[in-house]
């Protein structure tokens, strides 16, 4: 489905929520087949030659422009950025409890493209942005029942980061048009953000003063508080999300994967959110006693991943866990256990990532 690879996780089908294995992110940009997925409604089929998009609210006077017009009257940029939902490694929240109603998504609701279109900055500017903003809404076509009652998706950002230079409405993804399934014929790229502000398949931009009120800013995409009951909650209950909280996973080798004893290869990816980078990566093979620094991969952009990878000994007898932490520009390191993070809604799992493997003996 979506020409997405044989061995994607498929979490729903519809609406069609799919993560690739720990193999499919290996690479620096993320093969269009296994990027993620995460929708809330049908994808809908839009047709670039009839596409608009509506830029309104508090501006100087409306406008409503065509993909032909964007690309004519506006400079072109690309940006390397990586999309990360807020979910991503939920899965190892069901270790401390059950997040009911949720997919399981495990540590592949992350990837990274190159993404070309023009910046939402430049198209702002030019409509003309009243003193009395202090947001961007988002809106896009596609209808989710997850809302009460059913609604278009949407979702805001406060102006000052509408106005950097890496927010981009795109209308590729790595030098191709951007497929429906990502939300083509154009989206909203908000790098360092989780993904559920780069609202795919866009045709309302409205400047407001406040933040948005859709459903999936007032009340979803929050962090609620242990006892909450996620089915009770309103707009403006607990923390709204927005930068990427920073995080890292394993990707080799897989869980309970045999491995050898003597050297073992390990690799992996970190991510910093918002403009922190990722500074460095100690990676364990006791469980956490004791640690060494990984190699750190090339950063590709401010707005990206970086790979990392080390060789660890496992001399004893296994299983053992490999434990892996990444700390960002600021000093900040992840916190270790998901059992402090744990949430009515599991987001944010950006706990130490843990994997067991098993001694198969000596495979020399």
């Amino acid at each position: 489905m979506w020409c997405k690879r044989a061995d994607m996780i498929v979490h729903e089908s519809d609406p069609y929520n799919a993560e690739p294995p720990r193999a499919g992110l290996h690479e620096t940009l993320t093969p269009a087949d296994s990027f993620y997925v995460r929708n809330h409604g049908p994808v809908p089929q839009l047709d670039a030659a009839t596409w608009t998009l509506e830029v309104t609210g508090l501006v100087a006077e409306p406008v409503r422009f065509t993909l032909e017009r964007l690309r004519e009257e506006f400079a072109h940029h690309t940006v390397t950025a990586t999309m990360q939902c807020a979910g991503n490694r939920r899965e190892g929240f069901l270790e401390v409890r059950d997040v009911p109603g949720e997919d399981p998504w495990g540590p592949g609701a992350t990837s990274t493209a190159r993404w070309t279109g023009v910046r939402l900055a430049d198209v702002l500017r030019a409509v003309g942005v009243q003193d009395s903003a202090g947001h961007v809404e988002f809106e896009a076509p596609d209808v989710s029942e997850i809302a009460d009652p059913p609604q278009h998706y949407g979702g805001s950002v406060p102006l000052s980061k509408a106005l950097a230079d890496e927010v981009l409405l795109a209308w590729a993804m790595d030098d191709a048009p951007l497929p429906a399934v990502h939300g083509g014929p154009v989206r909203v790229v908000v790098p360092g953000w989780i993904g559920a502000r780069s609202v795919k398949w866009v045709t309302r931009v409205t400047v407001r003063a406040e933040p948005s009120e859709n459903y999936f800013q007032a009340t979803a995409y929050r962090v609620l508080e242990p006892e909450a009951d996620p089915d009770a909650a309103g707009p403006g209950d607990g923390i709204s999300l927005g930068p990427v909280a920073l995080n890292c996973d394993i990707l080799a080798p897989e869980p309970g994967q045999a491995v050898g004893t003597g050297e073992v290869r390990i690799l992996g990816y970190a991510h910093a959110g918002e403009d922190r980078g990722v500074a460095r990566v100690d990676v364990s093979a006791d469980g956490g006693h004791s640690w060494q620094a990984a190699e750190l991969g090339p950063e590709p952009s401010p707005w990206a991943w970086r790979h990392w990878e080390t060789t660890v000994d496992l001399a004893g007898p296994g299983p053992h866990t490999l434990v892996a932490r990444a700390w960002d520009t600021t000093g900040a390191c992840q916190p270790e256990s998901a059992r402090t993070l744990w949430n009515p809604k599991g987001y944010v799992n950006n706990s130490w990532a843990r994997v067991r493997v098993n001694q198969a003996g000596d495979q020399g």
